[in-house]
C-alpha cells in the first residue's frame, strides 16, 4: 500500500542524520503528528525521558503540561486533537543549567512540510522561548513573561506559554497571574476541541 504524504514525511525524518554529529545519542526524531489533528503542540527539544521512551512529553513536564490544558493522559496522546512537533526533534544534551537549547537545524529543514500537511490545525502552543521566538518573531515581546502574560494577543492562533518543567518554580512564584489568568484561559481556548 502507498504510503500517505505525511508518512512519507515522517519516514524521511525519522531518517535524519544532519545532526548526528555533534548529539549525545544516535539521532531518534520524536514527534506524534496527524492530518486530522486541531492543536499542534510546539516545544524546545526532546528530553532525555523522551529520547529513551520515544513518547513525546512523556515526564514530570508533560504532567505539568497536561494539567494546565485540563487533558487526561488518553486525550493528550489523541492524535486527532493534539499532534506534538518539538523545534528540535532530537534530546540535544545537558548543559549546566539542564538540557541544552534545541539545535537550530531541525526547524527549518522540517517544520514548513510538516505544518504543510496539517490542513486542520487551527491553534498552536507555543512553549519556551524558542518556539516563541521561531514562530512569533519581531511579534514577540522581548522577554518570554512579557510574551506569555499578553497570550490572548496572539490568538486565536497561536498560544504561548512558558516551559512546564519543574525547574521554573520560582517564575510561576514571581507570576502568580499564570495560575489565576493564563491557565483559565489556555483551558477555555482548549475546552471546545476536546468535545468535537
Amino acid at each position: 500500500m502507498e504510503m500517505t504524504p505525511l508518512a512519507a514525511l515522517l519516514s524521511d525524518i525519522k531518517a535524519c542524520t544532519i545532526c548526528k554529529d555533534v548529539l549525545p545519542f544516535a539521532p531518534n526524531p520524536v514527534l506524534r503528528v496527524q492530518e486530522t489533528s486541531k492543536i499542534l503542540i510546539i516545544g524546545q527539544a526532546p528530553g532525555l525521558r523522551v529520547q529513551l521512551t520515544n513518547l513525546s512529553w512523556n515526564d514530570r513536564s508533560g504532567d505539568e503540561l497536561r494539567r494546565w490544558l485540563g487533558v487526561s493522559r488518553t486525550q493528550f496522546y489523541d492524535t486527532d486533537i493534539f499532534s506534538i512537533m518539538p523545534l528540535g526533534f532530537c534530546y540535544p544534551g545537558r548543559g549546566t543549567h539542564g538540557d541544552l537549547p534545541p539545535r537550530p537545524e531541525c526547524a527549518p529543514a522540517w517544520h514548513r512540510r510538516v505544518l504543510a500537511l496539517l490542513p486542520d490545525i487551527s491553534l498552536v502552543l507555543l512553549i519556551g522561548q524558542y518556539a516563541q521566538r521561531y514562530y512569533l518573531g519581531k511579534t514577540a515581546y522581548p522577554t518570554l513573561t512579557e510574551t506569555v502574560s499578553k497570550a490572548e494577543q496572539y490568538l486565536p492562533l497561536y498560544f504561548p506559554l512558558v516551559h512546564p518543567s519543574p525547574r521554573n518554580k520560582r517564575w510561576h512564584i514571581k507570576n502568580p497571574w499564570f495560575a489565576t489568568d493564563t491557565i483559565p484561559l489556555l483551558q477555555s481556548v482548549v475546552q471546545p476541541y476536546l468535545s468535537s
